[in-house]
């Protein structure tokens, strides 16, 4: 009998051995599937620029300009373009991007000041356009005006800071329109 016995349960030993090999096997396969969701959520989460973050770029040129700093502003239209470019024409058109990187690529390639202020004035006017198609951040956008300069600029404050003129006239313009 006891043969018969541990004949018996040595196939039930064999299934239990098996099922345990086979249970194992699918929870690795389940822990590396979710690993790697996981690791492509946060991929995309990361990697994918938001129409925020130009908003913010361009206030750092804009910030350059009011200082008088062409190295700085050089570098942050440079920053503008990368993040412009990585940004699907899905969620910015085509022409606007075109004439953003038209004019952002002209202050990033200067180092002069005044040919910088110049071109900040169309790039202006374009991320004006912009942002009254696109929702570019939760914050107001104040779009003012200089009448010395004739020429816009967008702002995240009520605040004046001319970024035409820097100190030499920095509290020249007025907020015409806010996009909320």
């Amino acid at each position: 009998m006891p043969l018969v016995h541990g004949f018996l349960s040595m196939p039930v030993i064999i299934v239990l051995t098996l099922n345990q090999n086979k249970m194992k096997k699918i929870l690795l396969i389940v822990a590396i599937c979710a690993t790697a969701f996981v690791q492509q959520s946060f991929a995309q989460n990361t990697s994918t620029p938001k129409p925020s973050e130009l908003l913010t770029s361009y206030y750092n040129i804009k910030d350059a300009l009011v200082s008088g700093d062409a190295n700085n502003a050089a570098t942050n239209a440079e920053k503008f373009v990368k993040t412009l470019n990585s940004i699907s024409s899905e969620i910015i058109h085509e022409s606007y991007k075109e004439a953003l990187l038209k004019d952002a690529s002209k202050i990033s390639e200067s180092k002069d000041l005044k040919k910088q202020r110049a071109a900040f004035s169309t790039f202006s006017a374009n991320m004006f356009e912009l942002a009254k198609e696109v929702k570019l951040n939760s914050e107001p956008v104040y779009y003012v005006y200089c009448p010395m300069k004739k020429a816009t600029w967008l702002s995240s404050s009520k605040t004046i800071k001319n970024p035409y003129f820097g100190n030499a006239m920095l509290t020249c313009g007025k907020v015409t329109e806010t996009i909320q």
